[in-house]
Formats: structure tokens, C-alpha cells, sequence
């Protein structure tokens, strides 16, 4: 078995990026806290795999930069000529925000200890954050395909293997013809050239500037997805998050990496994106720094509607066949519909012919400033095929690669550069069950102002302040992975450790009444005398069992660093 398949390297750094999400007020539902999800939004660098079942493999692939728009260049090494479309972050944006892993806290009261308007009530945690082919080259490099896509002009070239210096050649050929590679050399380009691989170059075209980037969708022929984290060490910031989706028959999992479940115990149940990811952090470095959270397994057809949504269609059906009384109100209701997709602003600026005095950030702020300008040609039937091409049809191919599978699931880590020793592979299982990304824990708010929370993986949390959790990752005794697993094509695999009875033992520890526990036999003796008495108008004893319904939700913020990945997929030959 060899591997084949593609790396992507960005010439220039990318930058991190960070995504902050408010928090959401609770809502009043009949005097109770509604209960609501709390979303863990990761940022990360993403990819979508999508197995066919054919024979070949598409990949949509998030591409991170910063910088001027000259100095863009995008090189990956791919398997024979692919197929090359774009796709957009509004599809990546919102499949993420559907399978973010979510954490709820369904509250109770006992009875008579509190509730809302009360001086227990919970609340909100305080402190929450709110082309062509067959093109001869020189030098032993041959143009095999060219074309453009959206933004991007592209090239894919074939270098002869027969050449002494094959990187050299590549790398002089692309310099030559305006890719900016300084970045790249034998130790990243080589392995991948004696592969035989060609290279899929992207470069901007020169009317677009770098606010044009967006995904793009390739096509090859391949059999299971791969990721080469190698070359990506040369750069990688400490912790980089990695989110994966594959689409394929059933289940996938990490073929060489462990499998992780996460210890509930130290997520944070009041403000979970506060601690998330660097618990993902620390138990992917109990598994050596290679294992992956399956953060959400489901058939596909739950996906259905997720990334493109029937009025979406429905308006776009409408705004592209009606006809307006002028450019201005049509650009003007495209773009409050549609404005924020990738490929708007450059539909826009396609249809435009405008004179030197009029810069294209006047008409898009004021469209009803310039459109009736009489030194202003809009070309109205460019613009509506655009609408379609570069816009609406990106985010319906990407819903329709989702459903185009049985079964998706979505994969996280997060690495740094010493931990990328080994490049991850992806298979399927059947025989594994679903994984929901929503978790929901049942929290009992106690007479003496302490709480406790029943994790659904099992076990018991006892603290003594509202808003505060106990657990943290300084606690040595508390491993961050509640499990470490191999697991394979079929069964349920080998578990490589298993810190279950590690977790129990801790929490019972830091039962009330135990030795070691953060609220000592003593103060939890003196609490239940006083319930027992009814003591400052707690009565509890009558229905020591019964409970009122509370529930409340807060959300966080977290911020991730990004960089670009390289992408692989593996190629059976016989």
C-alpha cells in the first residue's frame, strides 16, 4: 500500500484567527430558567472529506491567509488532475455551529431551598464572557491543466521524475511563473515528487484582492482520507486546533491515532468553552499528542437543511427572476439576502464597469449613491448569472456533498509541531455507535448553598460556590481522557487505558463526608441538622426527595489559534 494525495502549503504565515460568540440572556418561560444548550465553538483549521464510494475522494478545504494579494499563492501535490471548484465559509460556518459539542446543566431546587428570585438562585454564572492541458513547459515541467475557479487562477504541472533536482525545477517553474513559494524546499515538495504526484497551484487572479479567499472543492481519485501534519510542524503554532467532518459509508475514526473520551468531570459545566479545549488539549497529549475526540457521529440526513435552508432557495429563486426598476433596488435586495456569502462583492464588482472617480467600496456601501450614475454600466444579466455560479451554488453543492453519504462525523484535536511525528489516516466502522455532540448533566442545588452535578458518563461533582467548578487540570490526580482506544474497522476496539476507576475514586474523594473532601464531614453534619430542624426557613425534611425543575445556561468565548494544514489521502494500489 502507498500513500498518494495532497499537501497544502500557503507561501506567506497565516494568521490566527479567533471567533468569540456572546453570551445568550436566559429567556423567561412562565417564571422557570429555560433550559438551552451551551455551544463549544472551536476555532480551527477545517476540512471536509467526503468518501464516494466510487474510487475517489472530495476534499473542501478552508484556506487561512493574511496578507497582500500578490503574494498569494496556494500549493498542494495531488494525484493525477483533479477536479477544482470553490466553495464558501458560510457552508463550513454553519456545519460547524450544528455539530459544535454542547453542554447543559438541568437544574433542581430542593424543595424549599431556593429557586428563582431567591438570594440561591444560580442564574447565569457571573463572569460568563458574552482550464487547459498538455501545455509544454521548460525545464521538465509540463502544464497538465489550467483553468479558473471564483477568485483563483490555477495550474496543475507535471515534473519529470527523471530530473536530478525535481523540487528545484518545480520550485523555479512556479517562481518564474508568479507564485510566490519562498516557503517551500526539498524537505516539504520532495517526498510527495517521488511519489510521482503532480502540483495544483492557486494564485489570485489580479481582479481580485485577498478578501476574495474562500474554499475550495477538489475531486481525485483516492480511497480513504489523510492527513499529512508533517510539513505543518515547520510553522504550527502550540495546541492547533484540527477539525475534521468525513462523510462515507459509516463511522469514521482516526486509523492511527487513538481514539478519546474526554473525563466529563473536568469540563467546566458552567461556562464549558472556558475549559474545553484545553482538556482536549491534555488528553490528547495522555495519548502521546496523536489521538482525536469524536465529537459528533450521525446519519447525514440530520444534517439535512443545515448549510442551505428552503426560503434561503426560495428568495433566491425570487430576487434572480424578478425584475427590478433599477440596478440599485436589485444589488440592493441581493445583497440583504445574500450579501454576507463568499462571492458576493466579486459578482458585484464583475458587473461593474465604473470611471476612474468611482471606487467599487462607494457603490458597495451606497448602491443607490452610484448605480443611477451615468458613468456607471451594470451589467445586469452577468450579475444574476453570478448570484448563481459563484454564489448560491457553492452552498447548494456543499448540503448536497453532506447528504451525498450515509453518515457524518466530525473529529477534533489539537497538536503542536513535536507531536506531529505521524500523519493521521481516517477509516469507517459500522459496528460503532452514534455520538451526539449534546451533553446534558442534572445539577441539584442543596440547602447549604452547595451544589452537585451527576455527569451523564457517570460519577458525581460536589462544590460549595454557584458559578465555580471544583475540577481543574492541576488536579495530578484527575486525567483529562476518561478513555484512550485504538480502534479498527469492525468491533468495538482495544482500549489502550482506561482511567474510569482513576475519575470515580477522585470524585468520591470530594464527596461531602469523605476524607479529602472540599466540604468536610463536619459542615455537611451541620447542614443536615439543620435541615433536619428547618432551621433559617429551610424545610427540607417534609419531601426530602422531591425537587422543582430549574434550568439555566451560560455560554462562553474561546479563542484558537489557525494555521494551514496539509491534506492526504490514501491510494490502494496493488
Amino acid at each position: 500500500m502507498r500513500t498518494m494525495g495532497f499537501l497544502l502549503v500557503c507561501a506567506l504565515g497565516v494568521l490566527g484567527l479567533g471567533t468569540v460568540f456572546a453570551a445568550q440572556p436566559a429567556h423567561a418561560c412562565g417564571g422557570l430558567f429555560c433550559n438551552s444548550a451551551q455551544p463549544v465553538n472551536q476555532a480551527a483549521e477545517r476540512i471536509l472529506f467526503v468518501e464516494n464510494g466510487d474510487g475517489t475522494v472530495t476534499a473542501v478545504i478552508e484556506i487561512q491567509y493574511e496578507g497582500p494579494a500578490e503574494s498569494f499563492s496556494w500549493v498542494l501535490p495531488v494525484p493525477g488532475v483533479p477536479d477544482v471548484a470553490v466553495s464558501s465559509t458560510a457552508a463550513f460556518d454553519r456545519l460547524q455551529a450544528a455539530t459544535n459539542p454542547q453542554y447543559t446543566l438541568n437544574t433542581t431546587f430542593e424543595e424549599g431551598c431556593g429557586g428563582p428570585g431567591s438570594g440561591n438562585s444560580p442564574g447565569a454564572p457571573t463572569g460568563a464572557p458574552r482550464g487547459g492541458s498538455g501545455a509544454s513547459g521548460d525545464g521538465g515541467v509540463v502544464v497538465v491543466a489550467a483553468g479558473t475557479v471564483g477568485p483563483f487562477d490555477y495550474q496543475v504541472i507535471e515534473v519529470d521524475a527523471e530530473l536530478e533536482e525535481p523540487v528545484d525545477a518545480a520550485i523555479t517553474w512556479l517562481t518564474m511563473n508568479g507564485y510566490d513559494v519562498t516557503a517551500l524546499g526539498p524537505e516539504v515538495l520532495g517526498p510527495y515528487l517521488a511519489e510521482g504526484l503532480n502540483l495544483l497551484a492557486f494564485r489570485l487572479n489580479k481582479s481580485n484582492d485577498s478578501g476574495s479567499i474562500r474554499p475550495i472543492v477538489i475531486s481525485y481519485e483516492a480511497e480513504l482520507p489523510f492527513i499529512p501534519i508533517r510539513p505543518t510542524a515547520v510553522a504550527a503554532n502550540d495546541d492547533m486546533g484540527v477539525m475534521v467532518w468525513v462523510a462515507g459509508a459509516a463511522r469514521a475514526v482516526p486509523d492511527n491515532y487513538k481514539a478519546l473520551e474526554l473525563n466529563e468531570a473536568l469540563i467546566n459545566w458552567f461556562n464549558p468553552m472556558s475549559t474545553y479545549n484545553d482538556v482536549v488539549s491534555a488528553a490528547a497529549d495522555e495519548a502521546g499528542g496523536q489521538g482525536f475526540v469524536t465529537e459528533a457521529a450521525q446519519d447525514s440526513d440530520t444534517l439535512d437543511k443545515v448549510v442551505l435552508q428552503d426560503w434561503e432557495t426560495t428568495e433566491f429563486d425570487r430576487i434572480v427572476n424578478q425584475q427590478y426598476a433599477s440596478a440599485a433596488d436589485f444589488v440592493i435586495e441581493a445583497s440583504s439576502y445574500f450579501g454576507g456569502w463568499d462571492g458576493f462583492e466579486d459578482a458585484l464588482r464583475g458587473a461593474l464597469t465604473l470611471p476612474d472617480d468611482i471606487a467599487f467600496s462607494d457603490v458597495l456601501n451606497c448602491p443607490s449613491c452610484y448605480l443611477n450614475n451615468a458613468g456607471v454600466t451594470f451589467d445586469e444579466g452577468g450579475f444574476r448569472v453570478a448570484l448563481y455560479e459563484d454564489v448560491y451554488r457553492p452552498m447548494l453543492q456543499a448540503q448536497e456533498l453532506l447528504l451525498s453519504r450515509p453518515y457524518v462525523t466530525r473529529l477534533y484535536t489539537t497538536m503542536s509541531a513535536e507531536e506531529m511525528t505521524m500523519d493521521p489516516a481516517f477509516n469507517f466502522n459500522a459496528d460503532l455507535d452514534d455520538v451526539s455532540n449534546v451533553h446534558t448533566a442534572e445539577q441539584v442545588i442543596e440547602c447549604d448553598g452547595g451544589f452537585h452535578v451527576v455527569l451523564p458518563q457517570g460519577g458525581t461533582v460536589y462544590g460549595t460556590t454557584q458559578g465555580t467548578w471544583p475540577n481543574a487540570l492541576s488536579d495530578e490526580d484527575l486525567p483529562a481522557a476518561r478513555k484512550i482506544l485504538q480502534l479498527g474497522t469492525e468491533g468495538q476496539g482495544q482500549v489502550v487505558e482506561d482511567n474510569s476507576d482513576v475519575i470515580a475514586d477522585f470524585l468520591a474523594q470530594r464527596t461531602p463526608g469523605s476524607t479529602g473532601s472540599d466540604r468536610d464531614a463536619g459542615d455537611r453534619d451541620g447542614g443536615a441538622s439543620e435541615l433536619a430542624g428547618g432551621g433559617d426557613g429551610c424545610d427540607c425534611a417534609a419531601a426530602p426527595g422531591a425537587t422543582r425543575a430549574r434550568t439555566h445556561a451560560a455560554s462562553g468565548a474561546s479563542l484558537l489559534a489557525l494555521l494551514a494544514l496539509g491534506w492526504l489521502v490514501r491510494r490502494r494500489r496493488p
